[in-house]
């Protein structure tokens, strides 16, 4: 459409347009568009209609669909039933869809599709159902007929004259007439009888009513037509953009008419796209403005108000948003939009590239060069105290007055981007070359930005208390500057937000509100700075301005979409700043320009008209929002559970499903029927049984489960409407999931009795043998025992007893010696002494063969060491002996222990008493498949005689030794030459040398060995 620019001869000091509280225009709907393109293949949208359930049924050339605002599902009919290619459609008061097709008419109830068998063969045209209840059908055929179904009962008519070969449209007025538009004429078919009004030569269109109820007629290339008495008038319309001018019947072309509720008039034309009219104006869409086709066959208002437009390509929606834009289609001058302000005068200003922009009243006014503007492309506003409107413009800066612009000549800066005046007159500009004071139109003093401290202008000022505040871009920042100096300074590390400062704002009570880029929206009152962020509510922290509406409300503009706070959530946040407030945000699908930096340059950005509207800039058009009538859709939407598919098998949806055993993967998929905005849906759901919560989906329309153990469940699914509006009971399945046999309660049963009565056998197993190991070791020890005790008995018999009775018989010569021969006597006593010494040290060696066992410390280094000090103490130190060990100590089997030290024992005593050495080497090797010990001496050596005889005649050593390594399990060495001394080797293999740790104990950690049991 072109500007909506009037001729500007109606007034001459400026260009006059619309006024800015105009109907709405097609282009500030919402618009959003499905064709081939976009995966709709519908063919041409012949009809659009919407049950109770929220779907909307499609009729296309391709077939019937039907549609929840995400995906569009080919409809099929019963099995063993068939339906012809649609056209018409139509949703009674009960519920019924009622489906006119090229062959005949048919309905379905949501379980039965029944036929017409009256209108087999022919083409449904139209349908209808008038206000008692009754459904009409318009048909084309061979004789044009209408039909009436009333109780399920089809009633056809063909009135005396004929409607010739068809009824093409149907209509009923706010009288209750019943209309017919036939190929004969236009048809008054009740109350009363049949009346028919002759149209020579022009085809009628579609029908609808006029704002106050008449019916209204849609002529094939003569426009519209409304009935007033018995005739026919012309319905004229006007272009928006140029009310003055009457839209020529021609330039109509109707094909499809449709009243919404708010009264606007909706034409889809042949050829011209869809054009719309609002008190008596009209404005078009095309598809050069994305409409999907410029051929309308269909049109339709669904319960939450959309409009839908299906064409010869596809199917649109036009939804109204919260957010309206002007642009220059609605009188802008340009969409390039620099700042706005609303006057004392009623008046709201928009700064353009091209000109400056005044709505007030009905009109607008556009200001230019003519006007006295020194330059169309005008900056930041202001208006002082006294009411006084300054502009700064690209060359230079301005004021109004008497309907004219007066330019101000001195002004240090081409770019002023920000200004405010105090109490004194001064008007205060911030502009490129710093801080400058305008007082009595006299520029008296201009700060640079140095001299404050900063590198760069401030982004906005504010006049309070004599003062000034500033916010800046480059470093951030506020400053307050009063008296040639800055009195405050406030930035991040005072609590601040961080970035720069594109909004600032002081309110009735004296706080100053900095709107930041990166740390939120920020308040300075009495020195002390508070900031609300996200961590308190707001919907992101990149703030470009904030403004309060009529109500105290406060109104964000952010990055993310546009945001408010309520009045009472405000005080309660300025009460406690750590209150989370509760803020509603509008998006970029609700007309909201989404920016991730401030959209204004110049100031101010937002503005509040004088009916509490909002204007703000976006640097591209202008957008409004009306705090009082923001767009609210009440209606929950109907939930519905779609389809259930587990391991790729679809089950039918009905509550009490059975799903087989072993279910792996399952997908149960749901949908919402609001078809405002469907993509900003949420849903919660919950499968019980499962779920402990319920799961939040945005956008998501499938629940996705795996691995479910069998039971019974049941899926429960809410949803809300793009206005938060939810649907708290939803939509719900009940299923369960039959177990496999080994899933079974008697399986478990069973399972649980077989594997207790294998653990009470295993226990006693266990018990069985944990006996016969401790029986066994029992006998072991005491079989060792026994043997010890044989052993140290033979010693004792074959040594000291045998000593002690040979003493005897020493003792008893000397006595029969005396006292004849005295000195034999003496002789014999003092052998017999020697015999008695022999005798002291063999006992003395049996005791320590009895008292020295390791049992108590379990160490068998420390045991040798102690031995080898009393043993080289017995001798007189004339030798030495080293006890080294490798390895990592570990705890010796008990026999393996002794009978280990016993054999090192006797070697050692070997050693120092019989070989002479200087020398003796003791070696413990800890080895993992083996223990070996090895006493080795430097001393003369063993004959080699009495080595191959195992031991000396009437002596035990070697072959003691040899006993105890065969009871331990291990192999004993001995290796000797005359030259190189003796060497003993004990070894035995670590399975069975190597006491194994308790199984309860075995969490804990391996016992730490003293120094002297790793080696010296």
């Amino acid at each position: 459409m072109s500007g909506l620019l009037l001729a500007s001869t109606l007034l001459t000091a400026a260009s006059p347009a619309l006024a800015f509280d105009q109907p709405l225009q097609i282009a500030q709907y919402a618009h959003t568009s499905w064709t081939a393109r976009d995966g709709a293949m519908l063919g041409l949208v012949f009809a659009v209609a919407q049950t109770p359930d929220g779907y909307l049924w499609i009729a296309g050339s391709f077939g019937l669909f039907r549609f929840d605002g995400v995906r569009f599902v080919p409809w099929s009919p019963p099995k063993g039933q068939s339906l012809a290619e649609p056209y018409s459609l139509l949703v009674s008061r009960d519920g019924t869809l009622w489906i006119g097709t090229f062959s005949g008419l048919a309905s379905w109830n949501g379980t039965e599709l029944t036929h017409y068998s009256q209108t087999d063969g022919s083409f449904v045209t139209s349908l209808l159902q008038d206000r008692e209840g009754t459904v009409w059908a318009g048909l084309f055929g061979d004789r044009g007929r209408l039909c009436a179904v009333r109780a399920g009962q089809a009633e056809c008519f063909k009135p005396e004259g004929g409607f010739g070969t068809f009824v093409w449209s149907l209509g009923e007025d706010s009288s209750g007439n019943l209309w017919a538009g036939a190929d004969s004429g236009i048809w008054r078919w009740k109350p009363g009888t049949p009346q028919r009004f002759q149209v020579p030569g022009k085809r009628v269109g579609d029908m609808s009513t006029t704002v106050d109820g008449k019916i209204l007629i849609g002529i094939r290339g003569g426009g519209l037509k409304q009935w007033v008495g018995d005739q026919l008038v012309p319905y004229p319309i006007r272009r928006a953009a140029k009310p003055e001018e009457w839209i020529p019947d021609g330039d109509v072309k109707s094909n499809k008419l449709l009243r919404d509720r708010d009264g606007g008039l909706w034409i889809g034309t042949d050829g011209l796209g869809l054009i719309h009219v609002k008190d008596g104006k009209a404005d078009s869409f095309t598809r050069a403005d994305g409409l999907s086709g410029n051929i309308a066959c269909s049109l339709f208002e669904d319960r939450e108000g959309n409009i839908w437009f299906g064409s010869e390509k596809g199917l649109d929606r036009f939804r109204k948003l919260p957010i309206t834009t002007l642009s220059r289609q609605q009188g802008l001058p340009d969409e390039g939009t620099k700042s706005v302000l609303a006057t004392t005068d009623g008046s709201v200003w928009v700064a353009t590239n091209d000109g400056l922009a005044r709505w007030k009243g009905e009109r607008t006014v556009v200001y230019k060069e003519r006007d006295g503007l020194p330059d169309s492309r005008v900056q930041s506003l202001y208006q002082d105290a006294e009411g006084r409107l300054w502009a700064n413009t690209a060359r230079g800066l301005t004021y109004f007055a008497n309907d004219r612009f007066v330019a101000v000549q001195g002004s240090p800066s081409n770019e002023v981007y920000s200004m405010t005046g105090d109490a004194a007159g001064n008007l205060w500009l911030s502009g490129k070359e710093g801080l400058a004071r305008l007082n009595r139109g006299r520029f008296v003093e201009n700060i640079p930005w140095a001299a404050l401290g900063r590198r760069q202008q401030a982004k906005v000022i504010i006049a309070d208390r004599g003062g000034v505040w500033l916010s800046f871009w480059m470093d951030g920042g506020v400053l307050y500057f009063k008296d040639g100096k800055v009195e405050a300074s406030y930035s991040p590390a005072q609590g601040l937000g961080a970035g720069h400062v594109a909004g600032l704002r002081l309110d009735a009570v004296g706080a100053v509100w900095a709107a930041t880029e990166l740390g939120g929206l920020s308040r300075i009152k009495d020195g002390r700075v508070t900031t609300l962020t996200v961590a308190n509510g707001l919907p992101c922290n990149t703030i470009h301005w904030s403004t309060l509406d009529d109500d105290g409300a406060l109104w964000i503009y952010a990055a993310c979409g546009l945001a408010r706070i309520t009045r009472d959530d405000l005080a309660a946040w300025i009460a406690d700043p750590n209150h989370r407030v509760a803020a509603k945000l509008w998006a970029g699908a609700d007309g909201v320009p989404l920016l991730g930096l401030s959209p204004a340059y110049f100031n101010p950005p937002v503005a509040k008209g004088p009916d509490g509207k909002l204007w703000f800039v976006s640097g591209a058009d202008v957008h409004l929002v009306d705090p009082d009538h923001l767009p609210f859709n009440p209606l929950p939407p109907p939930v519905h559970i779609e389809s259930l598919v587990a391991d790729q098998k679809a089950y039918a949806v009905a509550n009490g499903l059975r799903l087989p055993p072993l279910v792996r993967d399952m997908t149960i998929e749901f949908a919402a029927l609001s078809l405002a905005d469907p993509k900003n849906m949420r849903f919660r759901y919950r499968l019980e049984g499962h779920d402990s919560d319920w799961q939040e989906a945005v956008d998501r329309r499938q629940a996705i489960y795996t691995n479910l153990p069998p039971g019974n469940y049941r899926f429960h699914v809410k949803a809300s409407n793009n206005s938060g509006v939810w649907n708290e009971t939803g939509a719900q399945l009940q299923f369960s999931i039959l177990p496999a046999f080994y899933q079974t309660t008697w399986f478990r049963l069973v399972g649980a009795a077989l594997l207790i009565g294998l653990a009470w056998s295993g226990f006693k197993l266990w018990l069985h043998m944990q006996v016969r190991r401790l029986q066994r070791q029992f006998e072991t020890r005491l079989e060792a025992r026994v043997d010890e005790r044989t052993r140290i008995a033979r010693d004792l018999h074959d040594t000291l007893l045998q000593r002690f009775h040979g003493l005897l018989l020493q003792f008893q010569a000397a006595f029969n010696l005396l006292p004849d021969r005295p000195r034999e006597s003496k002789q014999v006593l003092a052998g017999a002494i020697d015999r008695v010494a022999e005798a002291i040290t063999e006992g003395r060696d049996t005791v320590q063969g009895l008292r020295a066992s390791t049992q108590e410390t379990n160490n068998l280094a420390d045991s040798l060491r102690a031995l080898a000090e009393d043993l080289a103490s017995e001798n007189g130190h004339a030798a030495s002996a080293l006890v080294e060990v490798q390895g990592s100590p570990q705890a010796l089997h008990p026999i393996v222990r002794d009978e280990t030290f016993r054999i090192a024992g006797e070697a050692l005593r070997n050693a120092f008493r019989h070989a002479e050495a200087k020398q003796i080497d003791v070696e413990i090797r800890y080895e993992a498949r083996q223990l070996r010990v090895r006493v080795r001496d430097d001393g003369k050596g063993i004959d080699p005689q009495v080595l191959r005889n195992g031991g000396r005649e009437g002596h035990f050593g070697l072959s003691g030794m040899r006993e105890r390594a065969e009871l331990a399990g291990g192999k004993l060495t001995v290796r000797s030459s005359v030259e190189t001394g003796t060497e003993v080797e004990f070894s035995a293999p670590g399975s069975r040398a190597y006491s194994k740790p308790s199984p309860a104990r075995s969490w804990r950690l391996p016992k730490r060995f003293a120094p002297s049991e790793i080696g010296e």
